[in-house]
């Protein structure tokens, strides 16, 4: 049997490089997109590939998304589509719930009536994350703290995605990425900030550094490249473990720390502001990939310097 994986958000920043990996696989790839911030460009190479096809679709619409289930009948689903922003989720959380929550529950209406093997289900280690006094790193088993809408629908997410593959027979994966950067990414906040700083950079324009006063250096972060990200879905679809996996590096570094490395590998500089942090903002987050390297048997491979040459190189070439 071929197969055949549905990849919501598959034209967006990391799910058109999940694409490519299901591509070069050997998998038959239905990409379903509303390119509400997704990008026909980012799939544009793929497009004269027999085993790939794209559809405009929207997630909440239950009667289109009914239509693609019945006629590609996949047997992954590899959902990315979501709601994104902490900030947007404050200022409207009934778009969230619509996109986070609604979407979700569409697809998983879908299941219902054309059952699948595998779901791969991507939620937030950045928004969820908690890093207790006197550990090092934020692991799956803690409990995660629920100071944003957006942090509330995708932790809901998990727990409908469980009840679900119970009663309908299918396997799952939570992928909880630390904050993911490089080639093909759009500057929209703080899941951003790598192409926000690098286009200010490169612009000679000034950049914002919005923090709590006790951590001047900026919040701390893990970030991730996107090419490793692409990897662990893959793993994530062939070694599915019905449970919840941070997918990051296990490093914990200021937001001030990736403006500075920026600035130095792209040889220019620019000012920066200071200004008080944004609501719903986590202080620090940084993931145990322990559980990913033992069971899922990932572990990043792209430092964050080398990534940063990566995404120089695609500025360069104008891709």
């Amino acid at each position: 049997m071929k197969k055949r994986v549905l990849v919501t958000g598959g034209a967006g920043f990391i799910g058109s490089h999940v694409c490519d990996t299901y591509v070069a696989d050997g998998y038959e790839v239905l990409c379903v997109d509303n390119l509400s911030s997704g990008k026909r460009a980012n799939i544009a190479h793929l497009l004269d590939s027999a085993h790939f096809q794209f559809v405009e679709a929207d997630i909440t619409h239950p009667e289109a998304m009914a239509t693609l289930f019945a006629s590609f009948q996949p047997t992954i689903v590899n959902h990315h589509a979501a709601q994104k922003s902490v900030v947007t989720s404050l200022e409207d959380p009934l778009y969230d719930l619509d996109i986070n929550g609604k979407g979700l529950l569409v697809l998983l209406a879908c299941i219902q009536k054309h059952p699948i093997d595998t779901f791969v289900y991507v939620s937030s280690g950045g928004a969820l994350s908690k890093v207790i006094e006197g550990d090092e790193t934020s692991r799956e088993e803690d409990t995660p703290q629920l100071i944003s809408p957006y942090a509330i629908t995708k932790y809901a997410g998990e727990q409908y995605l469980a009840i679900y593959a119970e009663a309908y027979g299918f396997v799952y994966t939570v992928l909880r990425y630390a904050n993911v950067f490089g080639p093909r990414q759009i500057p929209d906040g703080e899941c951003g900030v790598v192409p926000i700083f690098v286009n200010n950079i490169v612009a000679n324009q000034t950049s914002v550094l919005m923090t709590y006063p006790d951590m001047p250096r900026g919040c701390t972060r893990d970030y991730v490249y996107v090419g490793d990200v692409a990897e662990a879905n893959r793993l994530a679809t062939i070694r599915p473990l019905n449970t919840v996996v941070n997918i990051g590096s296990g490093e914990e570094i200021a937001i001030l720390d990736i403006y500075e490395t920026i600035a130095a590998i792209f040889e220019k500089d620019s000012n920066i502001r200071i200004e008080g942090p944004r609501a719903g903002d986590v202080k620090r987050s940084v993931l145990s990939n322990a559980r990913a390297k033992a069971r899922l048997g990932w572990q990043p491979q792209i430092s964050l310097e080398v990534g940063l040459l990566a995404l120089k190189k695609e500025m360069k070439l104008g891709l």
